[in-house]
């Protein structure tokens, strides 16, 4: 090898090493691709230079002697090579030397006088192998030196290449397996040990890129208020190009190898560019309630999102397969951090299993403070909500449905590159994953029907001492009791408030059970009543027919199989006590 590129490659030389490795660590992402790109060259040059002085080598041996049998004629094959160069024409190295060989005789005798002997043959036989092999040796050993090298110039900045950008690291990456590539070809061989370092370094990559998602998720977490925000039109992108495999998820271009080529990554800060909506919650009496209906609960969010003086579009929901989710703040971070680990899976294939458990990772973290912080109340120490809304509870089943029906998108778009063999495991923990986040929304919807139940027993209690004054006889308030508008009053209030946010499917499956609760509940303590005086019948008829009216608007589809919307007990009790019913 030439003395200067020795010198250019050799990053630990006894002088002024390690102020060469500073200065190699001190050097930009492009700066240093150029310094690859320009040691790319010169290796280039040296190993073009060294391959045409094997092939010279070699067609000189194969003209020593004519009678040489054919098997004898590829001795870089019998000595371990993998890549038989003197397959190649003759003619461009013989125009090489044909000022020096091509004057000899074809057949050039190696022991003149003595080429019939059989011994001066072996001989010949001998050293022409010793020959081709040292030269196949020394051009694989200028391969293996050259890897070695570039190795320590990746080693000198192994710290820093995990924290760069996707792109930046993707320059370099695909440079280093292209100068993989040429010098094994030169070479004959693989070099192991250089792309065992470029996958180590990888594998940096992506724990580094993870780990830094993973708190950024946690803080957000924390930070959220539970409130709605409009979703620019680049987080609706990212869903539609989920969907499909035809291009990148981020519209991301595969970077080049080119010096002039701009290092730079197309990012939306979510916390800086969504617009966040405000919402005033008034604490109920109690301090402790979650869906009384003093609780005032008002979206303001109406900010514009601007890039460079241009109004970006921003929508009140995202869509995914057809269906509109209303989204906060920590949900649109998700959904870029996902659409980064998509990118990350498509540019590093090798480590698309890697990444595949870090989402897994990452999805089951969210699925599991989400539950803390709304469902645990969590929210109120950490972020200093005074209470935990029916509203909070709708936001956070919206985004648990939205990741939920995400994740097949994800799961697909990540399981391009993975073997077969090793999909089943995967395929087994984001099934579970999947569960875990329906069984977190069956969950809210749950605990948003228990407080309908525990505010309507709490009005409950009051009924006995409501109903006390019925008796009098001068009783003759013709309006509907304090009982019945309260309790129509909170379930209005609370259909009003999930109708804004919830899908359909899910209000229905929240009032159905919302409305056989009242019927059960509501028709037992009615029959319980003593009432004698016909002043006291009366109100009660119109207490039943008030409540029952409200029940009918309610979104309780099929809930039984009478012809009268949300038919129950209590229309039961209405028909037999007082022979009467109410319609639709």
């Amino acid at each position: 090898m030439h003395t200067n590129f020795l010198l250019v490659l050799n990053c630990n030389c006894a002088a002024g090493g390690q102020s060469l490795a500073n200065k190699l660590r001190s050097l930009s992402s492009e700066g240093f691709v150029q310094l690859l790109s320009a040691i790319f060259s010169i290796v280039q040059v040296h190993l073009q230079q060294a391959a045409e002085v094997k092939k010279i080598v070699q067609w000189i041996m194969r003209n020593l002697d004519g009678n040489i049998s054919p098997d004898d004629r590829n001795p870089v094959v019998q000595h371990g090579g993998s890549v038989d160069l003197s397959q190649e024409k003759d003619y461009d190295v013989t125009s090489r030397v044909s000022n020096t060989v091509t004057r000899t005789p074809t057949k050039l005798p190696l022991f003149q006088g003595k080429t019939n002997d059989m011994s001066s043959i072996n001989s010949i036989k001998n050293i022409r192998a010793d020959v081709l092999r040292e030269s196949t040796e020394a051009v694989f050993a200028a391969c293996d030196a050259a890897h070695g090298r570039w190795a320590k110039l990746l080693g000198v900045r192994a710290a820093l290449h995990p924290k760069l950008r996707l792109q930046e690291f993707l320059i370099i990456y695909n440079i280093t397996e292209e100068f993989i590539a040429a010098t094994e070809k030169v070479g004959g061989r693989l070099g192991y040990n250089i792309r065992g370092i470029l996958q180590q370094q990888s594998k940096q990559f992506v724990e580094y890129q993870h780990s830094v998602r993973m708190a950024k998720i946690k803080a957000v977490l924390d930070q959220e208020t539970w409130i709605a925000v409009d979703v620019p039109e680049e987080f609706q992108a990212i869903v539609l190009s989920l969907s499909s495999t035809d291009f990148p998820v981020n519209g991301m271009e595969m970077p080049s190898n080119d010096n002039n080529s701009k290092l730079s990554e197309d990012g939306v800060s979510t916390s800086q560019e969504s617009a966040h909506s405000t919402e005033n919650n008034v604490e109920n009496s109690n301090g402790t309630s979650t869906t009384s209906n003093e609780n005032k609960v008002e979206s303001t969010s109406q900010t514009e999102n601007s890039v460079a003086g241009h109004v970006r579009p921003v929508a009140q929901t995202i869509v995914l397969g057809g269906v509109g989710y209303h989204m906060v703040n920590c949900g649109l971070i998700l959904l870029k951090m996902l659409s980064e680990y998509v990118d990350i899976s498509k540019c590093l294939p090798s480590l698309s299993f890697e990444v595949v458990q870090r989402v897994v990772e990452i999805l089951k973290h969210f699925n599991t403070r989400t539950c803390q912080l709304v469902l645990g109340a969590g929210a109120m120490q950490v972020s200093g909500l005074k209470s935990i809304t029916s509203k909070h509870l709708a936001l956070a089943s919206q985004i648990i449905s939205f990741v939920h029906s995400l994740i097949p998108d994800i799961r697909r778009v990540l399981f391009l590159k993975i073997p077969e063999a090793r999909k089943h495991l995967l395929m087994s923990e984001l099934d579970r994953v999947t569960q875990d986040y329906k069984v977190h929304r069956d969950e809210i919807h749950t605990k948003l029907v228990q407080i309908m139940r525990e505010r309507l027993l709490a009005n409950l209690r009051k009924l006995p001492q409501i109903v006390e004054s019925w008796n009098g006889p001068d009783d003759n308030d013709s309006q509907p009791s304090l009982f019945a508008k309260a309790v129509t009053k909170e379930v209005t209030y609370l259909h009003r408030i999930l109708s804004q946010i919830l899908l359909e499917v899910d209000l229905q499956a929240i009032f159905r059970q919302v409305v056989q609760i009242f019927h059960s509940h509501i028709t037992e303590a009615f029959s319980k009543l003593e009432v004698s005086s016909p002043q006291a019948k009366n109100r009660l008829c119109r207490d039943v027919q008030h409540i029952l009216v409200c029940i009918r608007k309610l979104p309780a589809q099929n809930f039984s199989s009478e012809p009268v919307r949300n038919y129950g007990l209590l229309d039961e009790f209405l028909a037999e006590k007082f022979g009467t019913k109410v319609d639709e």
